[in-house]
């Protein structure tokens, strides 16, 4: 199956289990312990960029994160913001949220508190471009995005929408390492993962580079370089293995697309006998479909404060 099979949206969706294991609890706590004291009148205004399909958005209100609270969601996709306002009403009726659905996002209310979502589908520089000189926000949230892009570049211009002083959370920032066991042949297997995280270094979007393979440990100097200071920083690796039950939740095709994304960065790959790496790709899905391959990928959160 080629990867324009599979649904970006369903492997988003199933992979919030792996998120949800992988987050860093002592990060998660040094956020809460910093964040700002809210009032009606005062509500925390928070930005998360590449929202996808809003799961971080639902993650916040589950942990109570947000009480009174204003959020800006954005996205490149409109498929994704479509996706997270439904998910969002559809979250909120179950949790005895009062719902209220308005153009461009729902404001949800409990216990007197709400939590007011505006979710937009745009390019991430067309809207810093418009809302830099507009508004800033209290905390900046980017969670499996920022690897994504040219992080020394990018970091002084989402740090635009600060306001002085202001809270990051930035989960998820791949860090180097992609292990899929049990091994098939140690020097092939050691060879594609080379070949797999170069890829993410030559990256190129809109003709600019985008992307870096251990944007996790980078990401303490860029963040010090952009007037940034990290008040914590832990792992959050991908762990998903089967139990006796088989892979939780939907993390088999959440395994399928991950060797997917593998097969489609690397296929005519120069450096790669196609014919055994074809084989390989057959055996790392038959080994999901028989619940015996383990993934593990290495990844880092940062929680910090933008310098006054």
């Amino acid at each position: 199956m080629e990867i324009a099979d599979y649904s970006f949206t369903r492997y988003l969706s199933a992979k919030q289990t792996v998120d949800d294991r992988a987050l860093n609890h002592h990060v998660w706590q040094t956020l809460v312990a910093n964040l700002p004291t809210t009032t009606h009148q005062r509500p925390l205004q928070v930005l998360e960029v590449g929202c996808g399909i809003g799961t971080m958005l639902i993650r916040m209100l589950e942990k109570k994160l947000l009480g009174e609270a204003e959020v800006t969601a954005i996205d490149a996709l409109p498929e994704n913001i479509s996706f997270a306002h439904q998910q969002l009403v559809e979250w909120g009726g179950a949790n005895n949220y009062q719902v209220e659905p308005f153009i461009g996002g729902v404001g949800l209310t409990r216990k007197g508190r709400t939590a007011k979502f505006r979710l937009e589908a745009i390019d991430l520089f067309d809207f810093i471009h418009r809302e830099a000189s507009r508004q800033s926000w209290d905390l900046l949230v980017a969670h499996a995005f920022l690897d994504l892009l040219n992080i020394p570049t990018a970091l002084p211009r989402i740090f635009e929408l600060s306001r002085p002083g202001g809270l990051f959370y930035f989960s998820i920032n791949f860090d180097g390492v992609t292990s899929l066991q049990p091994i098939i042949e140690p020097s092939l297997d050691g060879l594609i993962e080379k070949l797999y995280h170069r890829t993410m270094d030559e990256r190129i979007a809109a003709g600019q580079p985008s992307g870096d393979s251990q944007a996790g440990r980078h990401l303490f100097a860029y963040l010090k370089n952009a007037g940034a200071t990290t008040l914590a920083a832990g792992a959050s690796d991908w762990v998903v293995f089967p139990t006796a039950q088989g892979y939780p939740a939907d993390e088999a095709y959440f395994l399928h697309y991950i060797i997917n994304l593998i097969a489609e960065a690397l296929a005519e790959h120069p450096d790669l006998d196609m014919a055994r790496f074809q084989e390989w790709i057959a055996v790392r899905h038959a080994q999901v479909e028989r619940c015996e391959l383990v993934y593990v990928a290495h990844q880092l959160d940062f929680v910090g404060r933008l310098d006054s």
